[in-house]
């Protein structure tokens, strides 16, 4: 989410103000301690925001859009994704701004001003290899604005970005999102904390199963 054309609530956006954020955390920190450098209330909605807390983040997690949803179910369910990081900022922004002016392109500014943004990557995403980790970087577009000039440049901004940081980067669309999973996965994602189980209370819920399991032991032992 780049930031061009929003009407951003953080509007001043000047290096006092990005120590501010960087200084109070956002755009650092990992799993339920990570902080997004943007959130919903930052950024007035043209279309489907939402909070979810993840399973995996273990904290609310942020999304500006219905495919950044439906990517985030995604990665909730593969077995290799370990934390997820939404709206990742691309720091310095002195980087950006270097990358964009090489390549004879504007910087994503606030609207029309020359007001700069700092850039941010959809996903950051962590995972699990046969040894250690690793990390990828994904940004979420419907393929019909793939067809933009201006936000090819952007893109492209953001690619040479990563690949400066040795990380593997992609674009991912609509189209390459198993809608039968997401929709899978978005039905029943509310109800695997046992919290969000209600009107029953936590306690309740642990008792019904201790109930359950003690019953289905019993009849076991009836066969031993």
């Amino acid at each position: 989410m780049e930031g061009e054309g929003i009407g951003l609530r953080r509007r001043s956006i000047n290096q006092k103000n990005i120590d501010k954020y960087i200084a109070s955390g956002c755009g650092q920190g990992r799993g339920a301690d990570y902080k997004p450098w943007l959130k919903v209330q930052d950024v007035p909605s043209r279309g489907q925001v939402n909070r979810i807390k993840g399973w995996k983040t273990g904290r609310v997690d942020h999304f500006f859009s219905e495919l950044e949803l439906d990517y985030f179910y995604v990665l909730e369910w593969s077995q290799v994704v370990c934390d997820i990081r939404e709206q990742y900022p691309l720091l310095p922004l002195t980087q950006t701004q270097a990358i964009a002016s090489e390549c004879g392109f504007r910087h994503p500014a606030v609207g029309r001003t020359s007001e700069l943004v700092v850039m941010t990557t959809d996903f950051v995403v962590t995972m699990r290899q046969s040894i250690g980790t690793t990390e990828i970087a994904r940004t979420l577009k419907y393929a019909k604005d793939l067809q933009s000039k201006r936000t090819l440049e952007k893109l492209e901004i953001e690619r040479l970005y990563w690949l400066s940081r040795g990380i593997d980067w992609g674009i991912v669309t609509e189209r390459e999102i198993p809608s039968a999973l997401v929709k899978n996965v978005a039905w029943f994602h509310p109800f695997l904390s046992i919290e969000n189980l209600s009107p029953l209370t936590e306690g309740e819920i642990k008792r019904i199963a201790t109930c359950d399991l003690k019953k289905i032991l019993d009849r076991l032992s009836n066969f031993t």
